[in-house]
C-alpha cells in the first residue's frame, strides 16, 4: 500500500519532457527503445547491495497520467506543440518491464530494471525509477550491514526525525525492514506497510515527573507487559539502573509481570552495559534485556560486541536512515537498444572512463548456484533470448581480462528478473513485505562469507555471455 497518493507523473527531469517532445515531432513516438537501470559500485565499498523499492516503482507506473493542470503548465513553457500536449493528455503506459525482485542481493553493472516500449514512455519514467530504487536500495543495503554486524541481536530503525523528508522516513523504514531490521519508530510505516512500530519513551517522559523513580513507576503501571525504561536521563549507574530495579520490584513483580528491558542512549555504551548487566543480574533480573542507541553504525556495533558488551538489541537512527557514510546509490538509466521496423539495433555509451562504458543490447540476467552448497557462484548477463543450459558445462570469463576463465559443472541457472508489466498491464503478484524480508535473509545465505565482509570483500563474478561480449566488442571497434 502506498501512503502517498500524489500524482507523480510530473516528477521528471525536464529534459525527459523536452526529449519526449522532440521524439514526437520527429516521428519517433512509436519507436521501441530498451532502457536498463544499473549501478556502478557498491555503497561503503561493500561486496553487494540489496534490491528494494520495486513496489513503489510499480505503484508509480500503474498510475501514470497527465492531468489538465499538468498540460496547462507545460503549455506555459511555450516550447511544446498542441499535438504533443494532446498526446500527453491521452497518455497510457504500455511498456514491458522486467526487474530483480526486492530483497535480492545485486551487483554493479547488472540490469536490475529494464523498461522496453515506445521511446517517449520508456524515457519519461527515468527519474522516478532511479530515485525510488536508488533510495530504498541504499537504505536496505545499509540496514543489512548493520544487522549483520549485530550478529543475531535485534536492530530497530530509529531514524525518522533525521531522515531526508517524510518520504525518506516512511520508505526508509520500509527498506530497513527488508534489510533485516525487526521494526521501526515510524508509526505510519506500520499502518501502511506492516513494519512493526516499536518504542517506549523519551527523556522528556522522565523529566515531566517530579523524579526519575516516579516516571518509571508510572510507565510500569501503564505498560506492565512491555516495560522498557530509559535509564540515562540523569546518571545510568547511580540513578537510572537503581530506580529501574526499584520500580521493577515495587510495581511489576506485585502485578505478576517481569521487566522487558532498559535502554541506554548516551555515554560509553560498552562500559555502561557491562555494569548494568551485573546490577540487573544481582537484583534478580537476568531476563531484563539491554538496548543501546545513540549514533550507532555497523562498525561501532561490531566493536562493542568484540569488547564484550552484553547488549541484546540496538536502536539505530541517522546513520541508517540517511546511510550517512555514503548517502548516494549511484544507479543510472541508459538506453541499450532501439528497435526500428522490427530490427534490433544495440546501443552503447562510450567514455574515456572505462567504468562508464555501458553494456549494449536487450538483455537477461542469470544467477548460477552450486547444486551441492547452494551458494551463488556467479551472475551472467546474456542477450535476452539466450538460455543457459545447466545440464551442460558452462564457461564463464572475466569481461575485462578474458583469459581468466572457469568452467562450471553441477550448477543451477536461475533467471534473476521477473516480468513486471506486459504492454503496460501488471503481470507480477506483489509479495507481502514480510515475504520480501524473508527472501532477503534467505538470499544472503547463498552468498559466501567472503563476499559479505565489511573490509576488502571478495569481488563477486558478474560476467557477460560470449554473444553479448562479442556484440559489445564489435560496437567498440566500430566506434
Amino acid at each position: 500500500m502506498a501512503y502517498n497518493k500524489i500524482n507523480l507523473t510530473m516528477l521528471t527531469d525536464f529534459y525527459e519532457l523536452t526529449m519526449a517532445g522532440g521524439y514526437f515531432e520527429n516521428g519517433m513516438k512509436d519507436v521501441i527503445a530498451t532502457f536498463d537501470m544499473f549501478y556502478r559500485r557498491n555503497p561503503d565499498e561493500g561486496g553487494f547491495a540489496i534490491m528494494a523499492g520495486l513496489e513503489q516503482t510499480i505503484e508509480y507506473m500503474k498510475t501514470l497520467s497527465f492531468t489538465e493542470e499538468d498540460i496547462a503548465y507545460l503549455r506555459t513553457k511555450g516550447i511544446f506543440s498542441e499535438a504533443f500536449l494532446d498526446y500527453l493528455r491521452d497518455f497510457t503506459f504500455s511498456c514491458d518491464v522486467w526487474a530483480v525482485e526486492e530483497g535480492t542481493p545485486i551487483f554493479p553493472g547488472e540490469p536490475i530494471v529494464t523498461v522496453r516500449g515506445p521511446i517517449i514512455q520508456a524515457q519519461l519514467v527515468e527519474t522516478m525509477v532511479l530515485l525510488t530504487i536508488n533510495h530504498q536500495s541504499l537504505i536496505a543495503t545499509k540496514a543489512s550491514r548493520i544487522v549483520r554486524a549485530a550478529d543475531g541481536r535485534s536492530v530497530m530503525e530509529f531514524g525518522s526525525r533525521r531522515a531526508h523528508s517524510y518520504d525518506g522516513a516512511v520508505y526508509g523504514a520500509r527498506a530497513a525492514y527488508i534489510g533485516g531490521c525487526v521494526g521501526t519508530a515510524c508509526t505510519i510505516s506500520d499502518r501502511d506497510f506492516g513494519v512493526p512500530a516499536l518504542g517506549t519513551m523519551a527523556h522528556s517522559w522522565i523529566q515531566s515527573f517530579d523524579s526519575e523513580y516516579e516516571a518509571f513507576c508510572a510507565y510500569a503501571r501503564q505498560y506492565p507487559n512491555s516495560c522498557t525504561l530509559l535509564v540515562d536521563t540523569y546518571n545510568v549507574l547511580k540513578s537510572g539502573i537503581p530506580n529501574a530495579i526499584k520500580a521493577f520490584k515495587e510495581i511489576l513483580l506485585p502485578m505478576g509481570c517481569r521487566p522487558k528491558g532498559i535502554r541506554i542512549d548516551s555515554g560509553d555504551l560498552t562500559y555502561l552495559s557491562k555494569k548494568a548487566r551485573k546490577m540487573l543480574d544481582d537484583a534478580g533480573f537476568p531476563d531484563c534485556q539491554i538496548c543501546a542507541s545513540n549514533s550507532l553504525d555497523e562498525y561501532i556495533i561490531a566493536d562493542m560486541l568484540r569488547q564484550g558488551a552484553p547488549i541484546d538489541s540496538f536502536g539505530v537512527g541517522e546513520r541508517m536512515i540517511t546511510a550517512s557514510s555514503e548517502p548516494v546509490f549511484g544507479g543510472v538509466y541508459k538506453v541499450v537498444s532501439i528497435n526500428k521496423d522490427g530490427v534490433e539495433i544495440p546501443k552503447i555509451k562510450i567514455s574515456e572512463n572505462v567504468a562508464k562504458i555501458t553494456n549494449p543490447c536487450f538483455k537477461n540476467l542469470y544467477r548460477l548456484y552450486d547444486r551441492e552448497t547452494g551458494k551463488a557462484l556467479a551472475d551472467v548477463i546474456t542477450l535476452f533470448d539466450e538460455e543457459i543450459d545447466d545440464t551442460e558445462p558452462y564457461t564463464i570469463f572475466d569481461p575485462e581480462h578474458t583469459w581468466k576463465r572457469k568452467t562450471l559443472t553441477n550448477f543451477r541457472a536461475v533467471k534473476l528478473r521477473k516480468q513486471i508489466f506486459r504492454k503496460g498491464a501488471l503481470c507480477y503478484e506483489l509479495p507481502e513485505l514480510g515475504a520480501v524480508k524473508r527472501r532477503c535473509a534467505d538470499q544472503l545465505e547463498t552468498l559466501w562469507d567472503e563476499v559479505k565482509r565489511f573490509e576488502n570483500p571478495h569481488s563477486y563474478y558478474v560476467d557477460l555471455s560470449e554473444k553479448l561480449w562479442n556484440c559489445k566488442q564489435e560496437l567498440l571497434h566500430r566506434a
